[in-house]
């Protein structure tokens, strides 16, 4: 029988060894049972079949019952306890079944090589020894104990000890007849016997909706999907040389339903898909939507890292929404957030009562922009954490790439901090070693176990090949934002047209470096919040220019070589800024300027899609040729586009309010060149002026070409 010590440690919930003293065990040639059912009355001790095997005395009054049975072998019992009000509670003995995971899940996971974590840890609805429940793991290698508490247990850490397995610091147990819908959390005792906070679960597949904070037990995925034509074409495309049109969407604030309330994942794919379709895009890119307990972080600042977010259903919503918009044909990529997380305490931030998933350093394990904390890349178990992320959406929910955030303050120690707030690398550099090898190792490990799933860095700094090949000294990375383009382009448009000549090279230089990397051109959702206003009123001017500005802009960009991405409601011209709280202003459009600019990309988006010169050759420099590179006193530029097979295609653009009436200019061979695309066109709101559909370039290549003010043409040789 136990010990008084034993005793005393079950009933206070200090027991780090459960499965030696719970349970049923062998005693005098027999056998006896122990179970803690605080509240209780009696306990009777039943077979799984329901033969009585025993009735257990209480050997404490917190609640310890202990008692001989009348088996012949040693195995799980089924316990039923009466409480005062004359109620039955049963259960099935979780300390009668044994472990599940095994030591090569301890080996692999020390060694930090353990490529299917999210299969382990968390909360899993298997088959064990016979009997249904749920296996839960987490690892908290410097906890002193570990519960898992829920509504199946009354959220009382005695009755759900876990096992401890501590090679690997790890715990675990099953749970028989604890099923999906399960609420739970962890209760965690630190080293020093500090009772924690309740936490959640990191590897939780399902949350509460906010502000409840816990997890929850999900069904085993049931999705059946039917994208294979989807992903049969981009497991053989080579992605620098598709069309990708991006449409960045904050899910909460795309739309919003009759009661101002968030559109559910079915009600966004009614809607959002075909909106996406009816526009020519290629791809939805989310901001964050795994779980995130608050709002106006945009999901930046996320906690369940495997969870979608409940604000928009369940996980197979999700689900169903990225399958419907590949039979579409559209492309789901996920922003991911691996550089931070924030401190709540129901999260990781000193998960086990150490600096379990941060550095406890601040110089370090701080983020002084966001007040949050900083995963250590170093430690092999996080890093595998983030990893195992990674490659969690794709194979679950099939996305289609991962846009990792804030690259540049990973790669840097010294990213938003002064001298003397953070510590130098072994060489005493700035580089932050650990976060690249965590880079590389989350990039071979998509591009090896995903075919057609690309991965995007968000690195706004001259970081030296961010999407080359970790066998050639990158990060490994597909793309790269060009923050570059964005910020120079912008700040040329924002000038008054007479100052634009001397500062032609706003737009020239970016062309000396548009094929390092494989780049996409981002007007992303940082372009039109905190104070920097939409792009529409970036642009200078009054009303008319500023229309015809952006559309002239936004025609220069799908000419320039690069993929392209645009933020929600600039697609037609959204006068506000972003807020994240309410619903864009779609009532815009029945105004005739803003149809016109929503007309315009769309077309801008057909002509890309269908003319291997505007995207075939994007990352490559045989795709582009200066046409006019020095016309800065009248604020001209012209390239041509060029793809193996394809028609050439000249982009010019203009941003005076001149109209350029015979202006001559050198096309790259005489003949006839067909006016593909005009800016200025009435249909988009223009004034129309233009050249009749045609230029007709001599045989050196001469043509006097009308081009209209703050405008944009796009001229496809055409024999």
């Amino acid at each position: 029988m136990l010990t008084p010590e034993q005793i005393e440690r079950l009933a206070q919930g200090r027991e780090d060894d459960p499965f030696a003293t719970l349970g049923v065990h062998p005693a005098d040639q027999g056998f006896t049972a122990c179970v803690m059912l605080p509240e209780a009355l009696s306990v009777r001790a039943q077979t799984l079949e329901g033969k009585p095997v025993g009735e257990l005395a209480q050997v404490h009054s917190g609640g310890l019952f202990c008692g001989k049975v009348s088996i012949r072998k040693r195995q799980p019992l089924r316990y039923v306890a009466r409480y005062a009000d004359g109620s039955d509670y049963a259960l099935v003995d979780p300390y009668g079944y044994g472990p599940v995971l095994g030591p090569m899940d301890d080996h692999y996971f020390a060694e930090g090589s353990h490529g299917r974590l999210f299969d382990k840890l968390g909360a899993h609805v298997i088959e064990h020894e016979g009997m249904t429940g749920t296996h839960f793991a987490v690892w908290a290698p410097n906890a002193r104990r570990v519960s898992v508490v829920g509504d199946f247990n009354r959220w009382d850490g005695r009755r759900g000890l876990m096992r401890h397995r501590a090679d690997a610091g790890v715990w675990e147990i099953f749970l028989p007849e604890v099923g999906a819908g399960s609420t739970y959390k962890f209760e965690i005792v630190g080293a020093d016997g500090v009772l924690l906070p309740l936490k959640s679960d990191p590897y939780a597949f399902q949350s509460e909706l906010r502000p409840s904070t816990a997890s929850i037990v999900a069904a085993p995925p049931s999705h059946e999907w039917g994208d294979q034509r989807h992903q049969a074409h981009w497991r053989q495309a080579d992605p620098r040389r598709e069309p990708i049109a991006i449409y960045e969407v904050h899910a909460g604030s795309w739309q919003r339903d009759d009661q101002g309330g968030f559109l559910c994942w079915d009600d966004l794919a009614n809607r959002l898909i075909p909106y996406v379709v009816g526009m020519g895009f290629t791809h939805i890119e989310f901001l964050p939507i795994s779980e995130h307990p608050y709002d106006p972080s945009w999901g930046y600042q996320t906690l369940g890292l495997f969870a979608p977010t409940a604000r928009f259903g369940d996980p197979d919503g999700f689900a169903r929404f990225v399958d419907g918009a590949h039979r579409a044909g559209i492309g789901v990529i996920l922003d991911w957030v691996p550089a931070h997380f924030p401190t709540d305490e129901h999260g990781l931030a000193r998960f086990d009562g150490t600096a379990l998933y941060e550095h406890a350093d601040p110089r370090k394990g701080f983020h002084p922009d966001w007040n949050t904390a900083i995963y250590n890349y170093g430690r092999r178990e996080v890093a595998q954490f983030l990893v195992n992320n990674a490659l969690f959406w794709p194979e679950r929910y099939h996305v289609d790439g991962l846009r990792v955030d804030a690259v540049a303050s990973m790669l840097y120690l010294d990213y938003s901090r002064e001298p003397g707030e953070w510590i130098p690398n072994a060489q005493g550099g700035r580089e932050n070693v650990e976060a690249v090898d965590f880079l590389q190792q989350m990039n071979r490990a998509i591009y090896g176990a995903h075919d057609g799933v690309m991965t995007i860095a968000e690195e706004s700094t001259s970081w030296p090949a961010v999407s080359h090949p970790v066998d050639a000294g990158g990060l490994g990375f597909g793309f790269k934002w060009n923050m570059g383009f964005m910020h120079d382009t912008l700040r040329y448009l924002q000038r008054d047209p007479v100052h634009r000549a001397h500062h032609h090279d706003d737009i020239t230089f970016g062309l000396l470096y548009a094929f390092t990397e494989n780049f996409v051109l981002p007007l992303s959702h940082d372009e039109v919040v905190h104070g920097k206003s939409s792009l529409l009123h970036k642009m200078a001017g009054d009303d008319g220019q500023k229309f015809a500005t952006l559309r002239a802009y936004y025609a220069m960009m799908w000419g320039y070589p690069g993929k392209k991405l645009l933020f929600m409601g600039q697609e037609f011209a959204q006068r506000d800024e972003w807020n994240e709280a309410r619903a864009l202003d779609w009532h815009l459009l029945d105004h005739a300027p803003h149809r016109g600019v929503q007309r315009l990309l769309c077309d801008l988006n057909r002509l890309y899609r269908s003319r291997p010169a505007l995207h075939a050759r994007d990352c490559e420099p045989e795709g582009f040729e200066w046409v006019l590179v020095d016309a800065s006193a009248d604020s001209i530029f012209a390239w041509v586009r060029r793809a193996p097979g394809a028609m050439p295609i000249v982009v010019i653009s203009h941003f005076t309010q001149m109209t350029r009436h015979g202006y001559r200019l050198r096309l790259p061979s005489g003949g006839r060149w067909r006016e593909i695309m005009n800016s200025d066109a009435q249909d988009y709101g223009g004034g129309g002026a233009g050249n009749m559909g045609m230029v007709r370039a001599d045989e050196e290549g001469w043509a006097n070409i009308t081009i209209a003010p703050f405008a944009t043409l796009m001229l496809e040789l055409d024999y």
